[in-house]
């Protein structure tokens, strides 16, 4: 700390001058301020209206209770299933899929309505399902071997009460309850396989006026219960004799077996507004904020080595160039990056493609950030406008498709159909291409960029190169810092998206998102200084691979975190995960490769504006 305390302090004294510039802009944008304060403020004000978007729901006692189905999920096939893709039993009557929007599609969401037959506050001790005249259900060869081999890769089933998610309440080692999506179709014990075929409901409901309730939790317990315990009742109700025995399947044959539900009604002083809030719960806080106080150090670390080395390197090279000018002795050899001045501003190779892979990245960027700048503005070129629109999306598109057919060969529920694939293309064609093509024009009405040394017509020779200004060396090197900022954040982002976990650290992610732009944007200037500082002014595409190098290791990642922690069986899933993962990795690529390209372009013209070039 007190390194870090001497480190600002001459920080400020070596660049005070610049931080009283700084006041007198920020006094001069003070009602751009209000504004970003304002609207900060409306982002954490506390009376806005519930995340989900439904309105609150009040039963009356005795009133039915729709439970839905939604999927089957597996972490070890990452193939999700419509719920009556395996032999449960069917309701009364027709089957009715919600009317779903985009993003439930896309994940491959199919509610549907179930037999469950629920009633407010009335208590089911034990009710079957699709026992006529208390007969058990029997399953054939088919059926039982296709249950075996889901119940084999971990399957989950998905159930919704009130738009509120089924969970298993689990117990972590310190004592504290945790919540996994959706229960277990069955599990394996001896190699013999068990089907779970009692599910016992705990809804919590919390009381809004006399006999009026609100659910604020939904809780399933999965049994496996054999057939041979059950005692069958008038009408759908049952008990049983004893629930040590479970109910297993043998492969090959037919299966004879009960389904059956209960329910049980808990009042909690839980409101409406709050339900979520046990789903949510961040379960290690003090991990995550040792992660970012480690980020932090590291990119002060950084800022003060670039700080105190760097800039005063800069600082005396300017001045040393400025003397050289001034001073009358000929014989004074110049050397270092003042001498690529000629060339420092030339248009790289393939200038074309760099401008719309920067271009992309700003889209992306924008999404988190306001940004005004336009490098289609610097180069100059007329064909850049439907590159931009079209070649991520295009490279988006022609993946995702691919993926969709594997998915559609499945028979999964994952599998995006021909409407929804009309939709995201008339959204692109219809949204994107018209506000690229507007950003665009208003791109070029503005004054182009002038730079602050001129190119020359003949391009310099660069010399021989040092080893660490290889290319491959110094993408490597730079991207560890920025993935060292982020990767235990990854780690919980991976967790949400592979294993149905819920993911709610919105706060921490905003946080290690600045300081893996500021990490990359530090590293990607240091490198580039390094390189010029060798004569070599081919930085433009460098800065851009260099900022986005972390990318590497987030792919690098997600291949340790499918070996370790999913365990993913089948070609087609294996495709699936390293088919969405190249995706990621392209689109994290892009992104932070635009940060440190401009992070390095403001820091040339910085250092090229104030040497004097004759």
């Amino acid at each position: 700390l007190v390194t870090i305390f001497f480190l600002s302090l001459e920080t400020y004294y070596i660049y005070r001058f610049q931080f009283l510039k700084l006041f007198e802009q920020l006094k001069m944008m003070k009602k751009w301020l209000f504004l970003f304060f304002f609207y900060c403020c409306l982002l954490t004000a506390k009376k806005g209206f519930y995340i989900p978007g439904v309105l609150p729901v009040e039963f009356h006692v005795g009133s039915s209770v729709e439970v839905k189905a939604v999927k089957l999920t597996s972490i070890r096939t990452q193939m999700p299933y419509d719920y009556y893709y395996l032999p449960f039993c069917l309701p009364d009557g027709e089957l009715q899929y919600k009317s779903e929007n985009l993003g439930e599609i896309l994940r491959g969401d199919r509610i549907v309505n179930t037999p469950f037959a629920l009633n407010m506050d009335i208590p089911v001790k034990c009710a079957l399902l699709c026992a006529k005249n208390n007969v058990k259900t029997k399953l054939s060869a088919a059926e039982s071997d296709l249950l075996i081999e889901q119940i084999r890769n971990e399957y989950r089933v998905h159930l919704l009460v009130d738009n509120l998610p089924g969970t298993t309440k689990t117990q972590l080692e310190n004592g504290r309850d945790a919540y996994m999506h959706g229960y277990a179709l069955g599990f394996v014990d001896e190699n013999k396989v068990y089907l779970n075929n009692h599910v016992h409901f705990i809804i919590y409901i919390n009381e809004v006026s006399t006999e009026t309730y609100r659910i604020v939790g939904f809780e399933i317990q999965a049994r496996s219960l054999s057939s041979m315990q059950y005692v069958p009742n008038s009408g759908k109700s049952c008990s049983w004799n004893s629930e040590s025995e479970a109910q297993p399947l043998k492969p090959g044959v037919v299966n004879e077996i009960y389904w059956s539900y209960s329910a049980e009604w808990r009042l909690s002083p839980i409101r409406w507004a709050s339900r979520w809030d046990s789903y949510l719960s961040m379960r290690s806080n003090q991990i995550h904020w040792l992660s970012i106080v480690n980020s932090i150090v590291i990119v002060v670390f950084l800022a003060g080595f670039l700080g105190l080395i760097i800039m005063r390197t800069v600082r005396r090279d300017i001045a040393y160039y400025n003397r050289l000018d001034e001073s009358l002795d000929d014989t004074m050899e110049e050397s270092g990056w003042k001498l690529v001045h000629g060339d420092i501003f030339r248009p790289p190779r393939r200038a074309t493609l760099l401008v719309c892979v920067l271009g992309t990245g700003i889209q992306l960027l924008g999404m988190a950030l306001v940004t005004l700048v336009f490098l289609l503005a610097i180069l100059q070129d007329e064909c850049i406008k439907h590159s931009t629109a079209c070649l991520f999306p295009t490279f988006l598109f022609v993946v995702g498709l691919i993926l969709n057919i594997l998915v559609w060969e499945n028979k999964s529920s994952g599998t995006v159909p021909f409407s929804s694939i009309m939709s995201l293309l008339s959204m692109f064609f219809c949204i994107d291409i018209p506000l690229v093509m507007i950003g665009f024009r208003f791109g070029f009405r503005k004054k182009p960029y002038h730079h602050p040394v001129r190119t020359n017509q003949i391009p310099r020779q660069v010399p021989e190169q040092p080893f660490y200004s290889n290319v491959v060396i110094s993408i490597l090197f730079s991207g560890i810092l920025p993935f060292l900022a982020m990767f235990l954040e990854l780690f919980f982002i991976f967790t949400a998206m592979w294993q149905n976990q819920f993911y709610y650290l919105f706060g921490f992610l905003f946080i290690v998102f600045i300081i893996l732009i500021i990490s990359t944007a530090l590293m990607s200037i240091l490198i580039i200084y390094f390189l010029l500082a060798v004569e070599n002014y081919h930085w433009w595409w460098r800065s851009f691979f260099v900022g986005g190098s972390s990318a590497l290791y987030v792919f690098a990642y997600s291949i340790y975190y499918a070996v370790t922690k999913l365990e993913i069986v089948g070609v087609t899933p294996k495709l699936l995960y390293f088919g969405y993962t190249i995706l990621i990795s392209v689109t994290f690529w892009i992104l932070t490769g635009t940060v440190g390209f401009y992070a390095s372009y403001f820091f040339v013209r910085k250092i090229y504006s104030s040497v004097k070039i004759d």
